[in-house]
Formats: C-alpha cells, sequence, structure tokens
C-alpha cells in the first residue's frame, strides 16, 4: 500500500500530461519546426495606459529550455573575435553547455546586458523582442551562411539601443554573413516605437536574406501568431517602412510576382501564405479583444497589421488576452462538454478543458482549435519599455512560466544583475525540484484533470501574486529612481534582490499549491 500511494501521484500526473497533449517526452524530434508554436502582441506607447511600449512572447515551443540568465555588459579588444552559435532543437544559443560555435564575426567595442532565454527579452538600453516563427516556402531556407533567429535576437540586443538600429544591424549581418534559418517575425520595442519585422532565407545555395519591417503607429495593437502578415509595402514611407534590397527582385526571380501580372506585390503571399485557419484565428481573437468596434470576422483571410485600440491596455490586459481561449465564443472547445448538476440542469463538466490533446477532442467529438493560451508554453514575457525613467528602471519583463491560464508573472528590471538560481536551471528534460519551471508546471498540470474547478482555486494564487507586483510597482520605481541618481549600483542591487523575492515567493507558493491541490482533489480524481 505505501508503494501504491507513493506512485498514484506520478500516475495521475502522467495522466494530466497526456490529457493536455504536451508530453514532449512522447514527441520524437522532427527535422522540421514548428510554425503553429508562439504568438506576441504588440502596443504602442498611445495605446498603453502609461505610454510604455510593449512586446511580448509566448513561447510555446515543446522543446525549448527552461533556463533564463542576464549575460553582463562587456568591454572588448580591437580584433577580438565573437563566436557565432547553432541553435537547434536540443541547444539554443551561447549558454548552454553543448551550444556548438560555427564560426565568428567581428566583435564590437562594447556589448550591451540583457535577460537573456532560450529567446533572448531584452536588453539594458530598453530595447525588448518577441518571436513567432510563420515558416515560409521551404525554397528560401538557405544551407549557406551562418546566423539563425536566436543569433539574429542575440547579436541586435548585445550591440543596438534601438528598434531601428537593430534592423539595419541585422540587414548588414545577414547581407555578409547570411541568414539559414526559416521564416520568422520578430516584434521590436524600444522606448520610442515598436516595429513588426519579418526575414527569410533567400533561397538554397545563395547567401543572404529577404526581410520588410513595417512600423507599428503609436496608437495601435499588434500581433504576430506564426503567419505572415506584411502585405503591400510603400518602400517610400522611410519613417515607418523599411526592406531589404531584394525584396521585389527574389520575388520576381522565383517566380513568385511580376509587375507585369498588374497585382500589386504582397509579402505575405510572395514568400509565405495566408493559409493556416490556427494562425488567423489567433490574430482575429487579439485584435478583436482590442478593437471589439472592428467587428473582425473569425473566419477572413487577412486582418490589419495592426488596429487602433478602443482603449488602452495596461500590462494585466495584455496578460488577459494571452490567457484567452476563446471563451465566450463558439470556438470555445469547452462549450458542449457539459453534465447535469445537482439541481439537474445542465452544466459544463469538471473535466471540460481547452487544451485537451487530439484523443480527447475526439472522444468528446470536440473540433480543435489553437488557442493564445497554450498548454505547452515554455514561458511568457510582456515587456515594458519606459524611456522617461533611467534604462535600468525604466526596462521591465513580466515574466511567467508554463501556460499563463495558470500562471502569475513577476517584473524583472533590465537593471538587475542576475537571475534567481531556480530561473538559471534547465528543468524541460527532467524534473527538478530545484526547477522553478517545475513548480509552475507541476500545478497547471493537475489542472487539466478537473479544469473547471481547480483552474478557479489557481486564479485566487496567481491573481494575488501579481496584483503585489502591480500595486508595488509605482512606490518600488520611484524609491529606485531616486536611489539610482545617488548610488546607481546600490540601485542595481536592490532591484535584483526586488525581483529575485517576487519571483521566489512565487515559486515557492507554487509549490505548495501543487500540494493543496493533491489535499483537495485527490478523491476527485
Amino acid at each position: 500500500m505505501k508503494k501504491l500511494s507513493f506512485l498514484l501521484p506520478l500516475i495521475v500526473f502522467s495522466f494530466a500530461f497526456y490529457l493536455s497533449g504536451s508530453s514532449f517526452e512522447r514527441r520524437e524530434a522532427s527535422a522540421e519546426p514548428e510554425f503553429d508554436a508562439c504568438t506576441s502582441v504588440i502596443v504602442g506607447n498611445a495605446a498603453s495606459t502609461d505610454g510604455s511600449t510593449m512586446t511580448s512572447h509566448s513561447c510555446d515551443s515543446r522543446t525549448d529550455r527552461t533556463w533564463m540568465t542576464v549575460v553582463p555588459h562587456k568591454k572588448h579588444k580591437p580584433g577580438d573575435m565573437a563566436p557565432v552559435y547553432m541553435s537547434s532543437k536540443e541547444t539554443k544559443g551561447p549558454n548552454d553547455p553543448d551550444a556548438i560555435s560555427v564560426g565568428e564575426i567581428p566583435q564590437v567595442s562594447e556589448t550591451y546586458a540583457y535577460i537573456n532565454s532560450a529567446y533572448p527579452v531584452m536588453n539594458e538600453k530598453q530595447l525588448a523582442i518577441g518571436e513567432t516563427t510563420f515558416g515560409g516556402k521551404p525554397e528560401l531556407k538557405s544551407d549557406e551562411g551562418i546566423l539563425d533567429c536566436p543569433e539574429l535576437y542575440r547579436l541586435a540586443l548585445e550591440r543596438a539601443a534601438t528598434a531601428r538600429e537593430a534592423i539595419r544591424l541585422i540587414d548588414q549581418l545577414t547581407k555578409e554573413y547570411g541568414y539559414n534559418d526559416w521564416g520568422e517575425c520578430f516584434t521590436f520595442a524600444d522606448t520610442k516605437e515598436t516595429w513588426h519585422f519579418e526575414i527569410l532565407g533567400p533561397g538554397k545555395g545563395k547567401k543572404g536574406a529577404v526581410w520588410a519591417a513595417v512600423r507599428i503607429p503609436d496608437d495601435h495593437v499588434g500581433v504576430s501568431a506564426n503567419a505572415s502578415r506584411i502585405r503591400q509595402l510603400d518602400i517610400r514611407d522611410t519613417a515607418n517602412v523599411m526592406a531589404s534590397g531584394n525584396v521585389f527582385s527574389l520575388a520576381r526571380e522565383m517566380g513568385w510576382w511580376s509587375p507585369e501580372s498588374g497585382r500589386p506585390f504582397e509579402f505575405c503571399n510572395a514568400y509565405a501564405d495566408r493559409n493556416g485557419l490556427y494562425s488567423r484565428r489567433r490574430e482575429w481573437r487579439a485584435l478583436s479583444i482590442a478593437a471589439p468596434s472592428l467587428k473582425l470576422d473569425p473566419n477572413a483571410e487577412n486582418y490589419p497589421l495592426s488596429v487602433k485600440a478602443d482603449k488602452k491596455l495596461s500590462v494585466p490586459q495584455v496578460l488577459e488576452i494571452f490567457r484567452d481561449y476563446y471563451q465566450g465564443t463558439e470556438f470555445d472547445m469547452t462549450n458542449g462538454i457539459t453534465t447535469k448538476g445537482k439541481d439537474g440542469k445542465v452544466v459544463k463538466s469538471p473535466v471540460a478543458n481547452p487544451f485537451m490533446n487530439n484523443d480527447y477532442r475526439e472522444l468528446f467529438r470536440v473540433k480543435g482549435e489553437r488557442t493564445i493560451a497554450c498548454a505547452r508554453a515554455t514561458y511568457l514575457h510582456v515587456t515594458q519599455s519606459r524611456g522617461w525613467l533611467p534604462d535600468p528602471v525604466g526596462g521591465v519583463v513580466w515574466l511567467g512560466y508554463d501556460n499563463p491560464v495558470t500562471t502569475p508573472h513577476t517584473p524583472f528590471y533590465c537593471g538587475i544583475e542576475s537571475m534567481p538560481k531556480s530561473y538559471m536551471i534547465d528543468g524541460r528534460l527532467k524534473f527538478r525540484r530545484d526547477c522553478g519551471w517545475w513548480a509552475f508546471r507541476y500545478v497547471g498540470q493537475l489542472c487539466y484533470l478537473r479544469f473547471q474547478e481547480m483552474s478557479k482555486d489557481v486564479e485566487v494564487v496567481w491573481r494575488e501574486i501579481e496584483k503585489k507586483g502591480f500595486e508595488n510597482q509605482p512606490e518600488f520605481e520611484q524609491k529606485t529612481v531616486e536611489l539610482y541618481k545617488k548610488d546607481p549600483a546600490r540601485a542595481k542591487r536592490e532591484m535584483t534582490e526586488y525581483s529575485h523575492k517576487l519571483a521566489n515567493d512565487a515559486v515557492d507558493r507554487y509549490w505548495q499549491l501543487g500540494d493543496d491541490l493533491w489535499t483537495k482533489y485527490t478523491n476527485k480524481f
């Protein structure tokens, strides 16, 4: 009996993984990347409640590692070379012990500090990046060159202070050293502007890239959801549009567009497609939440790149977008999973779960949807860049591990010196009690067993944690700015301690929450 009681939690926990379809151990590695694995929302400074620009990244991959670090500001000697690393399904960037260097490029005199992860997040100048993969036409993936998406991320944050600088730097680097990855969207935010940037390879046997970038208007909200979104380009509008020199000629060379056809050039249709409903539905939902007055069609092929927000958005409201699984719409996958309540009325079944895998959707005869909220999320970050504050205080990353529906997000300032110890540990391939990611994963996976009941208990906890972070933010930042004027080094230490405490308290609370859920629900499993 003792042996059975020890194994029971593991059995049920494994069943929860199976139910949600997020067991990465069961999925064999594929040579092809997932093109429905991330979402990013961009907010201009006039569309936010406090005047900050925002970008974001829900890293919904089954394979990206869970570690987070802070890479310090560094000075380099003339003639130094910077190694370039190869990223893959199993390794992401130079901080992994098994990273592979594929070449070198000349180093710059100084590189900026930045918060780093599988995809680097924000640097000390408040330049932040979000990301989604859209793939593009396979003919464009180059077998030449040494730069891929995560390396362009890293180099941009090491060397650029603004979005425009980052885009020009990427253009320069890919011309000289080549881009060898799939089609990617970068969503840039600096203290003044937000940009939607899309890049693809130039084709097999070629070195370079093809790309386009469009500035998001200050009072607009944009979204990227694993589909190319840039349509027509007015390259004469240099204040709001940037593009590679081959943006038209490559499409003509490949036979994908001709000016003689009379059809306008559209970047997304020349180099990719708009066929993916799993992407388009997320675009519709995010833009509809920002501007419900537009009454966008959920089945349309194209949507505006960005929309003027009906109301200004705060960080908690952006987080609500990422917690959306089409609640209140016909696309909510829990709609048809019902039972009879104690009073005999039809109610949602306690096991109605918007994150079921294919087997359970088939069992309940539920049509699958790719929702914005994602059970397989590694992490979600929402950034704030605020030019009226000193850079170390003005740049803040609201970070949460695992599915945002069941996870709190706590602040990490771009001036901090390190991440909490439990955040620097990779637990993707093996359960570790000292890995912060697993505390949130543990609770999130348990919720899928009786989602309708358990997610409400969890929501009470994450709301309490987030409320503390948001309510304390103004007072803490005011004190920190005053301290920074007198003693910048001490201010950075206090920002580090503050960020660590909020994160560590959240991790501890979630380990306890997982045990509380077992206690409360064990007889209902």
